[in-house]
Formats: structure tokens, sequence, C-alpha cells
């Protein structure tokens, strides 16, 4: 099989879909492995490293994506790349359809095979989506400590206090994976920290390996009995293939202090609040109800060489799955795959997305 990696053009992501490493085991498979040329720069592999692994260099999106039977990617294609896909092409990356009606019909109307990170499911984890969330959900406390300064529009309360001085509340809503990670974080940090989920069984777990984290169940009272003293709101909020449902309003935010944060890491998924729309690495705040909002679609690609090794850990087994097998014998091989198939031929195969565009619902085999 010819497998494509075309470089990523979202802005400001840096990320690459396949290491050299992987390309090296692809070809030693017997597989053509096209690479775009500086697909990898951003997360610090030149095109010398994939022509040694056996790659093929390619100079233009077009062609990668002209030539491959499997495109591999990060993100969801831009509606510059939407001509470019093609029937009996299979596209391996993270889709977010929930969050996106336009990129939903793009993918129905080019017939691709649209398979999503993040819909593989196995038992109650998403493997291919929670490398991502960990990085999302420390980088969140990370951030969020940065924009409470006060140069920085914040509050200038410091998370983990100092001796006299008490900590600075951390609200995290949604005990997942990004979730945990940003709890742990905040914790190192000192900060008072409160975990709010639905899952009381999880917050058994929580309450039992977190000790120095509260545990809360999440509802709207709640949630705004928390708003008053809370410095940092992280939202850690997940569905999975669903649109995130907007479980923080206008009216918690507006009783929160003026130069707190909201870190909403949802926002892949549309966001878990009200007022959170997209933002950039390079413009990524802005103020709502005095709140500062954090909303960038991309977090870890802040962090591109960790992210990209995190990635390919994990996709690369299903990659190769693709590669060697075909759609329909590596879903029989590993039947998680069926779950990622979001789209085919034309029609829409997940059921989640369905229903958050209101669109038919097929099965995908």
């Amino acid at each position: 099989m010819i497998i494509g990696v075309p470089k990523e053009i979202k802005e400001q992501e840096q990320r690459v879909a396949l290491l050299p490493s992987a390309a090296n085991q692809l070809t030693r498979r017997g597989h053509s492995v096209l690479v775009e040329k500086n697909a990898g720069l951003g997360s610090g592999y030149s095109d010398e490293e994939y022509i040694k692994a056996g790659a093929k260099m390619v100079d233009a999106t077009k062609e990668v994506f002209a030539r491959a039977d499997l495109i591999v990617k990060v993100k969801e294609p831009l509606p510059a790349e939407f001509p470019f896909l093609r029937q009996g092409q299979i596209l391996f990356t993270y889709l977010h359809l929930a969050a996106s009606k336009a990129l939903t019909e793009a993918l129905l109307k080019s017939r691709v095979t649209g398979v999503a990170y993040e819909t593989i499911q196995i038992e109650n984890r998403l493997p291919l989506l929670e490398p991502m969330s960990e990085i999302a959900g420390r980088m969140s406390v990370v951030m969020g400590a940065y924009f409470l300064a006060k140069h920085n529009g914040g509050s200038g309360v410091l998370l983990g206090g100092v001796p006299g001085v008490l900590p600075g509340q951390v609200v995290v809503l949604g005990g997942g994976t990004s979730g945990i990670n940003a709890a742990r974080m905040a914790t190192g940090l000192g900060a008072d920290v409160t975990i709010l989920d639905v899952d009381v069984e999880r917050m058994r777990f929580l309450d039992l390996t977190m000790g120095n984290t509260r545990t809360l169940y999440s509802n709207e009272a709640n949630l705004h009995e928390l708003m008053p003293p809370t410095d940092l709101l992280i939202g850690a909020v997940l569905l999975p293939g669903a649109k995130a449902p907007k479980l923080i309003t206008r009216a918690m935010l507006k009783k929160m202090k003026l130069g707190s944060v909201l870190v909403d890491i949802s926002i892949d998924q549309g966001g878990c609040a009200e007022t959170s729309r997209p933002t950039t690495h390079l413009n990524p705040v802005y103020v709502e109800e005095g709140v500062t909002h954090y909303c960038v679609a991309n977090m870890p690609a802040a962090y591109a060489r960790t992210a990209t090794q995190a990635l390919t850990n994990i996709t690369y087994r299903y990659v190769e799955l693709l590669a060697d097998l075909g759609l329909e014998g590596a879903c029989k091989k590993q039947p998680a795959l069926i779950g990622g198939i979001n789209t085919r031929d034309g029609k829409l195969t997940c059921r989640a997305v369905a229903e958050a565009h209101s669109l038919k619902y097929e099965p995908p085999l």
C-alpha cells in the first residue's frame, strides 16, 4: 500500500503523523511511504531522516493525496485540502466531526473513508486520544497559571501560594484522562483542586488515588457554588465522538473573579462553555465576562516533539494493520477500528456525529 503523510497546514500545527522510525518499519514491510517536504521539521525531524528511513519525499500536498491509498494525518483536513480527498482512499486522523458540519459534508461529498482516532474505543478507553489528552491536561495548568499572572491580564494569583498565603483554587470539570492530568499538575504546584464528575465509581477511584484532590458530583448547583472562589476553571468534558455539552454557562462565569482563567480543553468537540470559541497558539486568549478564555483547538502542538512521539507510539499499530490488511481485514483483526469509521462511500457511519448534525446514520460495515 502507498501511505501518504502530508504537512499539517492548521495554524501553528507543528506535529507530524509518522516518525521516521515508523516510516522505516512500513517500508520494511513492503509498503511505500510518501512524506511531504518539511512535514517533520516542526517536530524536529528532517527530510534526510525520512529519506534514510526509506520514505520518498514529495514536494506538494496535492501529490501526496493523489498518489496515496492511505493518508495519515494529525489534524482534520482544512478547506484547502477538501478537493484532494477521493473515494477509495482511507483518511486516518483526528476528525472531531461533531464540531464541524462543513467538514462532515466535505467528507461525505468526497466519498472518502474517514477513520477518526478519537472514536476508536476499547472497553471504556479511547487509546488514540489518550496521549493527546494527557498532554492537553498537563498543559492546561501551565497555560492557566501563565495567564493568571497580572502582566498577562490575570488576577495575579500564584496557584501554589506561599507560606502564610492560601493557594489558588482550581476546578476541573471532568475526571477523564485530561481531567486527571490537569488535576495532578495543579496538585503538584500546590493548588487547591476540586474535580467534578458524574461517575460515582470514577470519583471513588480519584478519591483513593489522588488524596490531595477533592471530588464533587457535577451538577449545575455545585458549579454555581464553586465559581466565586475559583481562580482557574478547566473544562475537560468528553462524550466520545459527540459534541461537548455546554455545562459552563455565562451566568456561572459572571460569578467568577475578574482576571480568573478558563481553559477549555473540550474546544475540539465544540467546547463545554457557552462563551468558548476556538483560538490559536498565536492568539490564544480573549476575555468574556471578565474571565480570560484559553481555547486553543490543537493544544498539544505547542509541544510538538513530545506530542508526535506519543501519538505515533499508539497510532502506528493501527496504521500497520490498515496498510497490511486494508480496511475490512484490519477491522476483522482489530474490531475497535470499526468504531473509528466516521464516513464511508458518502455515508455517515458514526452515530454520535449523525445525531450532532441531524443527519442519517448508516452502519460502517
